[in-house]
């Protein structure tokens, strides 16, 4: 075998390698689960929105109130409750958490009952679907 036959084969060789290398090193460069569950990726992302348009926007409906923030929880069940400003440790006035591997949002708590509890409904909803624009006062 010549000289010029054996580089050509290890050029081939070597080819197919980088071809099989490249094939392989696809699969790396998919995206990889985070290890989060639906609840805690869902709650984010409510979360994320509540605190730009509730909290961090000074919007004068939720002046009364401070986020407390408990995504990390053990427990299975993200959440964040909104409590009285001046009293941190105060009784949640509303509660939005998820559970386990569900992506639904469930909201509960006094607020609710009253007259902004609708703009919180229609606000986590829209935020829930993926719409993170805040909406307009009530």
């Amino acid at each position: 075998m010549s000289l010029r036959q054996t580089i050509a084969r290890l050029a081939l060789v070597a080819t197919a390698g980088f071809v099989l290398a490249s094939c392989q090193s696809g699969s790396k460069n998919a995206p990889t689960p985070s290890g989060k569950s639906a609840s805690l990726l869902a709650m984010e992302q409510v979360a994320i929105a509540a605190h730009k348009c509730w909290i961090a926007s000074k919007d004068a409906a939720f002046k009364p109130y401070q986020m407390a923030n408990e995504l990390n929880s053990f427990t299975g069940t993200p959440r964040f409750l909104l409590v009285p400003a001046k009293h941190y440790g105060a009784k949640p006035l509303l509660v939005v958490q998820a559970q386990g591997n569900s992506s639904r949002v469930d909201v509960f708590g006094p607020l609710m009952a009253e007259p902004l509890g609708a703009r919180i409904s229609s606000d986590i909803a829209r935020w829930w679907a993926g719409n993170p624009a805040c909406g307009a006062a009530a």
